[in-house]
């Protein structure tokens, strides 16, 4: 029997003998999905790769042996194909991730700690990860290093009110992303950025920590009651909602435990709606790589509240889902490439309205 060349081939690679047999379970009623084979290790999985031909990897980090990093790399080097990584719930599966993310994995999911719990969630997850991966654009990290040398961080004696508020959305392939643009920011940017990524609780922490470390932006998780200061990003904690509010005292982020929107907590609609209504056109707002639709209604009610709306360019995403649907809503005005979106997001905070010369193109949806 000749295999369906239609449907999206997969490798499932974990020490652990439960979880060869938990996820091909997971994935088993899928149509679009074939797992063709597992393994125990690094050096089975190089195997099968060059047995098997799959279309996509699952890789646990934490093997003996040849570790999942070891053999993400030479993944990388000899097939380039897309890996999502599967990882433990913890500080060091966090801190191993967003390594694994850095090498060129395309996006992770975290086991459950309860099998019998959470098997249906992160099932439901997993199958759609592993069908955006299939799709997704293989973008060299290399390629998303920032140019310009790490600057030393302003800390002003009173924090300047912003002159406009950054809101962005981002999901599969933002790390990566994100880290590239915030790292280019100066010290005295003067926006608010609050960001919305796609993430699980845990993560979003030592996120922040990292971009911090790399930005001359100040990064932190965000806290309710945590105010809008220029030159200073916020990340939405994982598994909460945030909200931009406008007192008297000052600007604001609020955070919430609200039922999921788009299948998602944190969405970036709930953000995006809050900034057009407390923010209109004192707003800009970026949809940047990302499978789904989170986030397009609320550019589109930014835009319509008289902000501006930009989306991430489809050659430089690694999945084009969430820019793209806002693009063939009509809700972007621009499309920025990601090389220049610093430059960009830069100009127009300044107050021209415009973007920098070059930087954006009108908005067109991609096929």
């Amino acid at each position: 029997m000749k295999p369906d060349l239609k449907k999206i081939r997969v490798l499932v690679v974990d020490d652990s003998a439960l979880m060869r047999k938990l996820i091909p379970q997971m994935l088993q009623d899928d149509p679009e999905i074939e797992v063709v084979g597992t393994a125990m290790d690094g050096s089975f999985c190089l195997k099968k790769i060059e047995e098997l031909g799959p279309h996509v990897v699952t890789l646990d980090l934490q093997m003996p042996g040849m570790n999942g990093i070891d053999t993400l790399k030479e993944i990388m080097r000899r097939h380039a194909l897309p890996v999502i990584v599967v990882s433990a719930l913890s500080t060091e599966g966090a801190s191993v991730t967003f390594k694994a993310l850095g090498l060129g994995a395309v996006d992770f999911v975290t086991k459950p700690h309860d099998a019998s719990t959470h098997m249906l969630e992160t099932a439901s997850e997993l199958k759609a990860k592993i069908k955006a991966a299939a799709d997704s654009k293989f973008v060299r990290p290399a390629a998303l290093q920032a140019a310009a040398a790490r600057r030393e961080k302003a800390f002003a004696a009173k924090a300047p009110p912003p002159a406009k508020l950054v809101v962005m959305g981002i999901s599969t392939g933002g790390p990566q992303a994100l880290e590239y643009v915030l790292s280019q920011l100066p010290p005295d940017f003067p926006g608010a950025i609050v960001v919305v990524q796609h993430m699980p609780e845990g993560f979003t922490e030592m996120f922040s920590r990292r971009l911090d470390e790399i930005c001359s932006l100040r990064v932190k998780e965000a806290q309710s009651g945590d105010t809008l200061q220029a030159g200073r990003v916020l990340i939405c904690p994982g598994s909460r909602h945030i909200r931009v509010k406008r007192l008297p005292m000052g600007d604001v982020i609020v955070l919430n435990d609200e039922a999921r929107v788009n299948g998602h907590r944190p969405s970036v609609d709930v953000l995006f709606h809050s900034a057009a209504e407390e923010f209109g056109a004192q707003t800009v707002a970026v949809l940047m790589t990302g499978m789904g639709d989170d986030g397009a209604e609320g550019l589109g009610a930014i835009k319509r509240a008289g902000g501006i709306t930009l989306a991430q360019s489809e050659p430089s995403c690694v999945v084009f889902g969430m820019p793209k649907a806002a693009i063939e809503r009509g809700y972007v005005m621009r499309v920025v490439d990601l090389e220049v979106l610093a430059s960009t997001l830069q100009s127009l905070c300044i107050g021209n309205g415009q973007g920098a010369t070059g930087t954006g193109k009108p908005a067109r949806a991609g096929k």
